[in-house]
């Protein structure tokens, strides 16, 4: 921070090396004093500083007294003010769905997370859930879910004009995840509130997708489901029947989420969309192997 010419704040001098890209300006969100701020001079990649000055600005409010800080930015120049806001938006949606616990976010939770989503932008939300997964042909989310009281669902939501580009996006929602009767140490449980993290991810992006108005047929299935311990929980050495018609013999019952998505992206292949984009906080092993900076995928 810079004094001025009488004492008071005159401004402040951030630097960035040469391998940091534009999002390292979220920091500044908490580091600078409240009040108003713009740039002097404007930053290499202007959309990017000012998304992630709006990200790094991020709290997560519904328990604490935290509040947001009153810290104001003026937009660099060319900046697509609505670009950056339908960004922030979609994030900060997929952070609060992901931090709120499994008392408030379970799977009828996520249904009305959904359902709130879709009443802003007009979208159509259907429900298949509890034993109608079965009559249904969903049985691997069925039997993933069935041991939890909040009754397993595949959620589906669908957005834009019938004859657009098909866009399916898929997450995986299981809302906390015990490791079933493969039951997680209490170390590997405590974080397990995120293991809907997919799920969110792909509302945060229909949320930015919908509020862009982007000329797509836009369709989200999310299998929500708790994987818990009960005396009806599916069992190591189970064969369980699948939507594809293809039998899965369980090894783990901690390798649940596998299982609800096979289901819902058969679902979702059935109508053949141009793009299908699965989503799924799936295995620890992926962090083992890449750390926590990159982002494991196939294609």
């Amino acid at each position: 921070v810079v004094p001025g010419e009488n004492g008071a704040l005159g401004g402040a001098l951030f630097g960035i090396g040469d391998g940091e890209g534009a999002l390292a300006f979220g920091a500044l969100s908490k580091a600078l004093p409240e009040g108003d701020w713009h740039f002097a001079s404007a930053p290499a990649e202007p959309d990017l500083a000012a998304t992630a000055l709006l990200l790094g600005g991020y709290v997560f409010t519904r328990y604490g007294k935290k509040s947001g800080r009153a810290l104001r930015f003026g937009l660099p120049a060319g900046v697509d003010a609505g670009r950056v806001r339908r960004i922030a938006d979609g994030v900060f949606l997929t952070r609060d769905l992901v931090n709120t616990p499994t008392s408030d976010m379970g799977p009828e939770d996520l249904e009305q997370a959904v359902r709130a989503l879709a009443a802003r932008h007009k979208a159509e939300v259907s429900v298949v859930k509890g034993d109608d997964l079965l009559e249904r042909n969903f049985p691997m989310i069925h039997a993933v879910g069935r041991a939890s009281a909040g009754a397993p669902r595949l959620i589906d939501m669908r957005w834009g004009q019938q004859g657009a580009p098909k866009v399916t996006l898929v997450g995986k929602g299981v809302c906390f995840d015990t490791g079933g009767l493969d039951i997680k140490p209490s170390s590997g449980m405590l974080l397990m509130k995120k293991d809907m993290g997919g799920a969110a991810n792909v509302l945060g992006l229909a949320s930015m997708i919908m509020d862009a108005g982007l000329n797509v047929r836009l369709r989200v299935l999310i299998p929500a489901v708790e994987n818990s311990i009960a005396g009806n929980a599916f069992r190591p050495g189970d064969v369980l029947a699948s939507r594809k018609g293809i039998t899965v013999e369980i090894g783990n019952t901690d390798a649940e989420g596998r299982l609800v998505l096979a289901d819902a992206l058969a679902l979702a292949d059935e109508e053949e969309p141009q793009l299908l984009v699965d989503m799924a906080t799936l295995t620890g092993a992926a962090r083992v192997a890449l750390g926590p900076d990159l982002p494991p995928f196939y294609t």
